[in-house]
């Protein structure tokens, strides 16, 4: 492998992205050389870029969600062969190392961290999941000694288990992947978005209730107390929603909360609350979660459309050139749907 391809640098906090030529380098043992043909953007993609946070040096490479063509792959790879198409979670922001950053044409990325995508599958749809559907996974299934939910892990072929898990934000991002994979692990899922998004949510399992109803945590206590109710998620992580969450957790008796940001120091008597980092499902003792969603569950799961895309990808602009566009529009705010840039 020789040559170089266009990335998106970024060279320091609040700077624009610059568009380069960088090194194209050969996958290492256990990892895969992925040609983009999409790239999704999130939140943390702008606050990196606006704060530097997380950067230790620059210029640095961001991204994480990317769906492409394997290109190449390293020593010891069993799962995949060049040509096959693939979605996957791009580690940069884990080890610091640009081939593994996903603003750039290819990219280079650990195999337990891909999973493959059906033919009929757009690049651009299943570009919209890798980040969300390894943050879901954090909470959902991690050890409660961690703080997270632990539950049972995904299948293809799930039983009812009786057992009832509140999705905060049911129509973002994270979200909508914590809807498909608590349902996937046959629980029953009562979700909170804007009454424009009910259909989105309903369609991939939950029942929905309207964040913006002024009784809406006393709607969400009634709905509850029906069932055995396991813990919350809350994929908004603003102040307001964690607390509402932590209200209603606190209502059924206490429990744990899994959040994308910090949780706040006061919450009510017996609830637990911890903000989960998506790429700990790829390491150490939590590397079985990583396993069993990207390799065992997601592939067949796409296959089958058990999972679906989620958000709609809404493309905004085509190459590398196109990442900052995308990333400014991603931060004046969306709703129901996602920023992909395709290349």
């Amino acid at each position: 492998m020789s040559g170089k391809h266009n990335a998106a640098f970024l060279d320091g906090a609040g700077k624009a992205f610059r568009v380069d030529s960088i090194e194209t380098k050969k996958p290492g043992k256990g990892e895969v050389l992925i040609r983009n043909r999409a790239l999704a953007i999130n939140p943390v993609d702008w606050k990196v870029q606006d704060s530097g946070y997380f950067l230790e040096e620059f210029p640095s490479i961001l991204g994480e969600d990317v769906a492409g063509e394997i290109e190449a792959v390293g020593d010891g790879v069993t799962r995949f062969k060049p040509g096959q198409r693939v979605l996957a979670h791009s580690q940069f922001l884990f080890n610091k190392k640009l081939e593994q950053a996903g603003f750039q044409e290819k990219v280079i990325v650990p195999e337990v961290s891909v999973a493959a995508i059906p033919d009929s599958m757009k690049f651009e749809d299943a570009a919209v999941l890798p980040l969300a559907v390894s943050t879901a996974a954090a909470g959902l299934y991690q050890p409660k000694k961690e703080i997270c939910l632990e539950l049972d892990l995904p299948s293809t072929k799930p039983s009812k288990s009786g057992k009832t898990l509140l999705v905060w934000g049911g129509s973002a991002s994270v979200g909508t992947a914590a809807i498909q994979l608590a349902v996937a692990s046959g629980l029953t899922v009562v979700t909170t978005c804007s009454e424009r998004n009910f259909g989105l949510v309903q369609k991939l399992g939950a029942k929905a209730f309207d964040y913006n109803s002024p009784s809406i945590v006393g709607d969400l206590i009634a709905e509850l107390g029906t069932g055995d109710f396991v813990g919350g998620y809350d994929a908004i992580g603003t102040r307001e929603s964690e607390m509402q969450c932590a209200q209603v957790i606190g209502s059924m008796g206490g429990g744990i909360l899994s959040t994308v940001l910090p949780p706040p120091d006061e919450l009510p008597a017996k609830v637990q609350a911890k903000q989960v980092l998506a790429l700990t499902i790829f390491a150490g003792s939590n590397a079985f979660v990583g396993k069993s969603v990207y390799e065992d569950f997601l592939p067949k799961a796409l296959a089958s459309g058990q999972f679906v895309p989620a958000p709609p990808a809404e493309v905004v602009g085509n190459g590398v050139d196109a990442i900052q566009e995308a990333c400014k529009k991603q931060k004046a705010g969306v709703s129901g749907k996602k920023i992909v840039v395709t290349l």
